[in-house]
């Protein structure tokens, strides 16, 4: 649980006073990455021994496992006639053994704990009040998120300039998502400046520009585009190369998300593969994105199977099949890594099994883009002034809003 220690770690420097930007722990000497924010809340893991703090970092993991399946079950709408608790339990049962989950308890990292402030933010009622807090809170914790506040603009954006052309309102459910998290981000940013002035003012002049501070670009461990980009051309910098297909791909994946938050009714589970396809593009682009960064596997792969059984086509359970094997598979620890930095000298079929999860990721913002696309095209499945209905849970957008 090397992560955990580093974390630990973290919250003693704050505790003694110490600089938290040239701190170094374990026996690794692992740096502190994230915002002074993400540290502020390891402190309590100071208050544990360690044999302690692994127990309830394990336990707690696996509460998070199930809350993570839970949430996504409501985002993706769970088969008819199983029980809510009934579903969660079997999925999280077969998803604790899959790569990024597993990895996430062996090193005590807190993956988990982000997808569930998303996931919780995406799962709220249109409208709600609260909805927008947790991405912005796991945006402080770790910037990766942030990238959902973003999305939610975006949509919020196209659906009040629809609204200004159809002679009605701007402002609208996504557009207020967007807002309270980047309040609620600009809350933890401040909190840290005033707790830690010093650290805040080290990462966001310094630290947050030194990508290579979080480790080797080239593990084999860095699922993103940049580690694919940097294993195929042997190099421990990439440069250019990444910048430009990390800028492509996150522009298509945003394009590709937002079109199917905007599908709404027209596309099922709309709200779920549009939060999926913002999770891709946020791990493909990210500078570093380790193998158990890839916790959204678990909602990626149950939107598949759902689309599987709702469709009852083989391709479709082949496809669900593939991918769930892919992350259950541990196939990217299949090809030299480690001491001696190997992954320089991988040949073609070494660099393609260590690249599974960005091809994965790839794959899916392919099909996404495909789904909204065909749903964009067809009439919506009630006509406009649906606004009195309820909202739904997940639901982005009022179909009035279309």
């Amino acid at each position: 649980m090397i992560d955990l220690m580093v974390y630990r770690a973290e919250g003693w420097t704050i505790r003694t006073g110490g600089d938290l930007y040239t701190m170094v722990a374990t026996q690794a000497k692992l740096p502190t990455t994230y915002p002074p924010f993400g540290a502020m809340i390891f402190t309590p893991l100071t208050w544990l021994g360690v044999p302690a703090m692994r127990t309830v970092a394990t336990a707690a993991n696996l509460v998070l496992l199930l809350v993570v399946v839970h949430l996504s079950l409501r985002l993706v709408g769970r088969p008819h006639r199983i029980p809510h608790a009934a579903a969660t339990f079997a999925v999280s049962a077969g998803a604790v053994w899959c790569e990024p989950v597993w990895t996430t308890l062996r090193y005590g990292q807190i993956n988990l704990l982000l997808a569930v402030l998303v996931l919780w933010d995406l799962t709220r009622r249109s409208g709600h009040r609260w909805a927008g807090i947790g991405i912005g809170v796991a945006a402080g914790i770790k910037l990766t998120p942030a990238l959902f506040a973003v999305f939610l603009a975006l949509v919020g954006l196209v659906q009040g300039w629809r609204g200004l052309r159809a002679g009605r309102r701007v402002w609208n459910p996504a557009l207020r998502r967007a807002c309270v998290a980047a309040a609620a981000f600009a809350v933890t940013a401040g909190t840290a400046a005033l707790v830690l002035p010093r650290d805040s003012h080290n990462f966001w002049t310094r630290m947050i520009f030194e990508a290579n501070r979080v480790g080797h670009v080239e593990d084999t461990a860095n699922q993103s585009v940049r580690g694919v980009v940097a294993r195929v051309l042997h190099s421990t910098d990439p440069g250019r190369s990444w910048l430009l297909s990390a800028a492509a791909i996150g522009l298509l994946g945003l394009a590709v998300a937002v079109a199917a938050a905007l599908a709404g009714d027209r596309l099922p589970s709309g709200s779920a593969w549009a939060a999926c396809a913002c999770a891709a593009t946020a791990l493909l682009v990210s500078p570093i994105s380790w193998s158990h960064h890839w916790v959204w596997c678990v909602p990626m792969v149950l939107l598949l199977a759902s689309e599987a059984l709702r469709r009852g086509q083989l391709r479709w359970r082949i496809g669900a099949g593939a991918a769930g094997l892919v992350f259950c598979s541990y196939v990217i620890w299949a090809v030299p890594h480690g001491l001696g930095r190997p992954e320089l000298r991988q040949n073609a079929g070494q660099m393609l099994l260590s690249a599974a999860y960005p091809a994965v990721g790839l794959a899916f913002l392919a099909l996404t883009g495909v789904q909204a696309v065909r749903a964009l095209r067809r009439p919506p499945s009630r006509p406009l002034g649906g606004a009195n209905r309820t909202p739904r849970t997940g639901d982005y957008v009022y179909a009035a809003d279309r």
